[in-house]
Protein backbone atom coordinates (compact mmCIF):
# COMPACT_ATOMS: atom_id res chain seq x y z
CA UNK A 1 0.00 0.00 0.00
CA UNK A 2 1.37 3.48 -0.71
CA UNK A 3 0.86 5.40 2.66
CA UNK A 4 1.72 8.50 2.04
CA UNK A 5 -0.88 8.57 -1.25
CA UNK A 6 -3.25 7.36 1.42
CA UNK A 7 -2.98 9.28 3.70
CA UNK A 8 -3.28 12.57 0.44
CA UNK A 9 -6.28 10.88 -0.14
CA UNK A 10 -7.52 10.97 3.27
CA UNK A 11 -6.37 14.95 3.92
CA UNK A 12 -8.37 15.63 1.09
CA UNK A 13 -11.87 14.25 2.96
CA UNK A 14 -12.30 17.05 5.34
CA UNK A 15 -14.87 15.91 7.45
CA UNK A 16 -12.57 12.72 8.11
CA UNK A 17 -10.09 15.31 9.19
CA UNK A 18 -12.38 16.71 11.34
CA UNK A 19 -13.01 13.25 13.17
CA UNK A 20 -9.40 12.77 13.74
CA UNK A 21 -9.02 15.84 15.02
CA UNK A 22 -12.07 15.26 17.62
CA UNK A 23 -10.42 11.67 18.50
CA UNK A 24 -7.40 13.42 19.17
CA UNK A 25 -8.72 16.35 21.30
CA UNK A 26 -10.53 13.94 23.11
CA UNK A 27 -7.68 11.76 23.82
CA UNK A 28 -5.60 14.45 24.62
CA UNK A 29 -7.54 15.93 27.53
CA UNK A 30 -8.13 13.01 28.80
CA UNK A 31 -4.94 11.73 29.06
CA UNK A 32 -3.77 15.36 30.96
CA UNK A 33 -7.27 15.13 32.75
CA UNK A 34 -5.58 16.18 36.52
CA UNK A 35 -4.00 19.58 34.23
CA UNK A 36 -6.24 20.30 32.00
CA UNK A 37 -9.46 20.18 34.22
CA UNK A 38 -10.44 23.53 35.74
CA UNK A 39 -11.23 21.60 39.52
CA UNK A 40 -10.06 17.75 39.00
CA UNK A 41 -11.34 17.62 42.97
CA UNK A 42 -14.78 17.26 41.46
CA UNK A 43 -14.37 14.18 39.79
CA UNK A 44 -15.13 11.87 42.35
CA UNK A 45 -16.18 12.19 45.81
CA UNK A 46 -16.49 15.77 46.21
CA UNK A 47 -19.55 17.80 48.26
CA UNK A 48 -20.22 21.85 47.53
CA UNK A 49 -23.62 22.51 49.24
CA UNK A 50 -23.11 25.85 48.25
CA UNK A 51 -23.42 25.68 45.09
CA UNK A 52 -25.59 22.90 43.74
CA UNK A 53 -27.43 23.31 40.39
CA UNK A 54 -25.48 26.59 39.41
CA UNK A 55 -26.23 27.22 35.64
CA UNK A 56 -23.55 27.73 33.17
CA UNK A 57 -21.23 31.08 34.18
CA UNK A 58 -17.65 32.01 34.06
CA UNK A 59 -16.66 30.21 36.71
CA UNK A 60 -18.22 27.22 35.89
CA UNK A 61 -18.49 26.89 32.29
CA UNK A 62 -21.13 24.00 32.55
CA UNK A 63 -22.36 24.46 35.44
CA UNK A 64 -22.45 22.28 38.71
CA UNK A 65 -24.73 18.99 39.69
CA UNK A 66 -26.39 18.63 42.47
CA UNK A 67 -23.49 17.96 44.63
CA UNK A 68 -22.00 21.52 43.68
CA UNK A 69 -19.36 19.47 41.47
CA UNK A 70 -17.97 21.17 38.43
CA UNK A 71 -19.58 19.42 35.11
CA UNK A 72 -17.08 20.13 32.68
CA UNK A 73 -14.68 18.96 35.32
CA UNK A 74 -16.54 15.46 35.37
CA UNK A 75 -17.02 15.37 31.50
CA UNK A 76 -12.98 15.66 31.10
CA UNK A 77 -12.50 12.73 33.53
CA UNK A 78 -15.26 10.81 32.28
CA UNK A 79 -13.65 10.85 28.77
CA UNK A 80 -11.24 8.76 30.54
CA UNK A 81 -13.30 6.11 31.43
CA UNK A 82 -15.23 6.27 27.46
CA UNK A 83 -11.53 5.56 25.97
CA UNK A 84 -10.43 3.37 28.49
CA UNK A 85 -13.74 1.33 27.57
CA UNK A 86 -12.75 1.38 23.73
CA UNK A 87 -8.94 -0.24 24.42
CA UNK A 88 -9.72 -2.70 26.85
CA UNK A 89 -12.98 -4.33 25.26
CA UNK A 90 -11.01 -4.03 21.77
CA UNK A 91 -8.46 -5.29 23.26
CA UNK A 92 -9.93 -8.60 24.41
CA UNK A 93 -11.90 -8.82 21.25
CA UNK A 94 -10.21 -8.05 17.93
CA UNK A 95 -6.92 -10.53 18.36
CA UNK A 96 -9.35 -13.77 19.53
CA UNK A 97 -11.68 -12.91 16.62
CA UNK A 98 -9.41 -12.02 14.07
CA UNK A 99 -7.63 -15.67 15.19
CA UNK A 100 -10.82 -17.60 14.83
CA UNK A 101 -12.10 -16.44 11.49
CA UNK A 102 -8.78 -16.39 9.77
CA UNK A 103 -8.18 -20.12 11.14
CA UNK A 104 -12.02 -20.85 10.13
CA UNK A 105 -11.56 -19.19 6.91
CA UNK A 106 -8.15 -21.11 6.26
CA UNK A 107 -9.56 -24.66 7.04
CA UNK A 108 -12.62 -24.04 4.73
CA UNK A 109 -14.81 -26.97 4.64
CA UNK A 110 -13.17 -28.18 8.09
CA UNK A 111 -15.05 -29.77 10.99
CA UNK A 112 -13.44 -26.93 12.72
CA UNK A 113 -15.08 -24.21 10.20
CA UNK A 114 -18.19 -25.65 11.47
CA UNK A 115 -18.07 -25.71 14.84
CA UNK A 116 -15.93 -22.13 15.48
CA UNK A 117 -18.62 -20.35 12.88
CA UNK A 118 -21.56 -21.93 14.75
CA UNK A 119 -20.66 -20.80 18.13
CA UNK A 120 -19.98 -17.44 16.64
CA UNK A 121 -23.49 -17.11 14.96
CA UNK A 122 -25.05 -17.67 18.34
CA UNK A 123 -23.79 -14.61 20.01
CA UNK A 124 -24.37 -13.20 16.64
CA UNK A 125 -28.52 -14.02 16.73
CA UNK A 126 -28.40 -11.39 20.19
CA UNK A 127 -28.77 -7.96 19.40
CA UNK A 128 -25.74 -6.56 21.05
CA UNK A 129 -27.56 -4.75 23.78
CA UNK A 130 -29.53 -6.94 24.83
CA UNK A 131 -26.52 -9.33 25.33
CA UNK A 132 -24.96 -6.96 27.28
CA UNK A 133 -27.54 -6.14 29.14
CA UNK A 134 -28.13 -9.56 29.95
CA UNK A 135 -24.40 -10.34 30.82
CA UNK A 136 -24.10 -7.09 33.10
CA UNK A 137 -27.43 -7.93 35.21
CA UNK A 138 -26.25 -10.84 36.56
CA UNK A 139 -22.80 -9.31 37.41
CA UNK A 140 -22.21 -6.90 40.07
CA UNK A 141 -22.65 -3.59 38.32
CA UNK A 142 -19.40 -1.85 37.87
CA UNK A 143 -16.89 -0.25 35.17
CA UNK A 144 -14.94 -3.63 34.94
CA UNK A 145 -17.97 -5.87 34.54
CA UNK A 146 -19.36 -3.86 32.04
CA UNK A 147 -16.34 -3.66 30.18
CA UNK A 148 -16.33 -7.80 30.24
CA UNK A 149 -20.21 -7.76 29.11
CA UNK A 150 -19.14 -5.75 25.94
CA UNK A 151 -16.58 -8.15 25.04
CA UNK A 152 -17.99 -11.23 25.60
CA UNK A 153 -20.18 -9.87 22.72
CA UNK A 154 -18.00 -8.10 20.18
CA UNK A 155 -15.72 -11.02 19.39
CA UNK A 156 -18.01 -12.99 16.76
CA UNK A 157 -18.39 -9.80 14.74
CA UNK A 158 -14.30 -9.85 13.70
CA UNK A 159 -14.55 -13.27 13.49
CA UNK A 160 -17.21 -13.07 10.99
CA UNK A 161 -15.38 -10.29 9.14
CA UNK A 162 -11.99 -11.88 8.55
CA UNK A 163 -13.36 -15.40 8.23
CA UNK A 164 -15.22 -14.33 5.30
CA UNK A 165 -11.83 -12.55 3.80
CA UNK A 166 -9.86 -15.18 4.52
CA UNK A 167 -12.26 -17.69 3.16
CA UNK A 168 -12.43 -15.72 0.02
CA UNK A 169 -8.87 -15.53 -0.25
CA UNK A 170 -8.03 -19.28 0.54
CA UNK A 171 -7.82 -20.36 -3.32
CA UNK A 172 -6.38 -17.02 -4.48
CA UNK A 173 -3.40 -17.82 -6.70
CA UNK A 174 -1.00 -16.44 -4.58
CA UNK A 175 -1.74 -18.11 -1.78
CA UNK A 176 -1.86 -21.35 -3.82
CA UNK A 177 2.13 -20.72 -5.08
CA UNK A 178 3.19 -20.02 -1.15
CA UNK A 179 1.64 -23.85 -0.83
CA UNK A 180 3.46 -25.04 -3.79
CA UNK A 181 7.19 -23.29 -2.39
CA UNK A 182 6.03 -25.46 0.68
CA UNK A 183 4.73 -22.60 3.04
CA UNK A 184 2.69 -24.15 5.87
CA UNK A 185 -0.95 -22.99 7.62
CA UNK A 186 0.58 -20.44 9.80
CA UNK A 187 2.97 -18.82 6.96
CA UNK A 188 0.04 -18.66 4.77
CA UNK A 189 -2.48 -16.85 7.16
CA UNK A 190 -0.26 -14.37 8.69
CA UNK A 191 1.72 -13.11 6.02
CA UNK A 192 -0.26 -13.73 3.15
CA UNK A 193 -4.31 -13.79 4.17
CA UNK A 194 -3.58 -11.62 7.07
CA UNK A 195 -2.04 -8.23 5.46
CA UNK A 196 -5.17 -8.47 3.22
CA UNK A 197 -7.69 -7.89 6.41
CA UNK A 198 -6.09 -5.39 8.17
CA UNK A 199 -7.82 -2.55 6.16
CA UNK A 200 -11.43 -3.86 6.98
CA UNK A 201 -9.97 -4.99 10.32
CA UNK A 202 -9.06 -1.27 11.05
CA UNK A 203 -12.09 0.04 9.60
CA UNK A 204 -14.27 -1.81 12.17
CA UNK A 205 -12.25 -0.92 15.33
CA UNK A 206 -12.27 3.02 14.73
CA UNK A 207 -16.23 2.45 13.77
CA UNK A 208 -16.71 0.29 16.92
CA UNK A 209 -14.95 2.47 19.27
CA UNK A 210 -18.29 4.97 18.91
CA UNK A 211 -20.59 1.71 19.51
CA UNK A 212 -18.49 0.25 22.56
CA UNK A 213 -18.68 3.79 23.86
CA UNK A 214 -22.26 4.10 23.54
CA UNK A 215 -23.43 0.77 24.75
CA UNK A 216 -21.09 1.70 28.07
CA UNK A 217 -22.73 4.55 28.40
CA UNK A 218 -26.21 3.13 28.09
CA UNK A 219 -25.49 0.11 30.93
CA UNK A 220 -24.27 3.00 33.09
CA UNK A 221 -28.26 4.95 32.42
CA UNK A 222 -29.22 2.04 33.38
CA UNK A 223 -27.68 0.99 36.61
CA UNK A 224 -25.69 -1.32 34.78
CA UNK A 225 -22.19 0.11 34.74
CA UNK A 226 -19.92 2.62 36.27
CA UNK A 227 -21.53 3.69 39.60
CA UNK A 228 -21.63 6.75 41.36
CA UNK A 229 -19.25 8.71 42.27
CA UNK A 230 -17.09 7.59 38.94
CA UNK A 231 -17.70 10.56 36.85
CA UNK A 232 -19.16 8.37 33.83
CA UNK A 233 -20.79 10.26 30.95
CA UNK A 234 -23.46 7.66 30.58
CA UNK A 235 -24.07 7.80 34.59
CA UNK A 236 -23.73 11.79 34.64
CA UNK A 237 -26.71 11.86 32.11
CA UNK A 238 -28.82 9.37 34.11
CA UNK A 239 -28.57 11.30 37.36
CA UNK A 240 -29.27 14.47 35.70
CA UNK A 241 -32.38 12.90 33.87
CA UNK A 242 -34.49 14.23 37.03
CA UNK A 243 -33.17 17.60 36.92
CA UNK A 244 -35.06 18.33 33.03
CA UNK A 245 -36.08 20.61 32.23
CA UNK A 246 -35.09 23.27 34.41
CA UNK A 247 -31.71 21.78 35.29
CA UNK A 248 -30.75 20.94 31.93
CA UNK A 249 -26.97 21.91 31.93
CA UNK A 250 -26.58 18.82 34.28
CA UNK A 251 -27.26 16.15 31.59
CA UNK A 252 -27.05 17.74 28.92
CA UNK A 253 -23.63 18.13 28.51
CA UNK A 254 -22.55 14.63 29.37
CA UNK A 255 -24.78 13.74 27.05
CA UNK A 256 -23.31 16.61 24.21
CA UNK A 257 -19.51 15.07 25.44
CA UNK A 258 -21.04 11.51 24.41
CA UNK A 259 -22.51 12.71 21.12
CA UNK A 260 -19.17 14.74 20.33
CA UNK A 261 -16.44 11.39 20.78
CA UNK A 262 -18.86 8.68 19.00
CA UNK A 263 -19.48 11.03 16.17
CA UNK A 264 -15.36 11.86 16.08
CA UNK A 265 -15.48 8.69 15.79
CA UNK A 266 -17.73 7.67 13.08
CA UNK A 267 -16.13 10.02 10.96
CA UNK A 268 -12.76 9.06 11.58
CA UNK A 269 -13.99 5.42 10.55
CA UNK A 270 -15.26 6.78 7.33
CA UNK A 271 -12.32 8.28 6.24
CA UNK A 272 -10.42 5.29 6.94
CA UNK A 273 -12.83 3.25 5.15
CA UNK A 274 -12.86 5.09 2.25
CA UNK A 275 -8.71 5.38 2.32
CA UNK A 276 -8.50 1.32 2.65
CA UNK A 277 -11.47 0.66 0.12
CA UNK A 278 -10.01 2.85 -2.52
CA UNK A 279 -6.83 1.58 -2.44
CA UNK A 280 -8.13 -2.10 -2.97
CA UNK A 281 -9.99 -1.44 -5.79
Amino acid sequence: MDYRRSWYRFSKNHLSVLGLSVVLFVAFVAILAPYVAPYPSHAELFVDYQNPLRPPSLQHLFGTDQFGRDILSRVIFGFRYSLLMVVVVLSLVVLPGVLLGLSAGYYRGSIFETVAMRFADIFLAVPPLVLALSISSVLTPSVFNAMMAVSLMWWPWYTRLVYSISSSLRNEPFVKAAEIVGAGPVHIMFKEILPNCLGPILTKMTLDAGWVILIGASLSFVGLGAQPPTPDLGTMVSDGARFLPDQWWVSMFPAAAIVLVILGFNLLGDGIRDMFGAETT
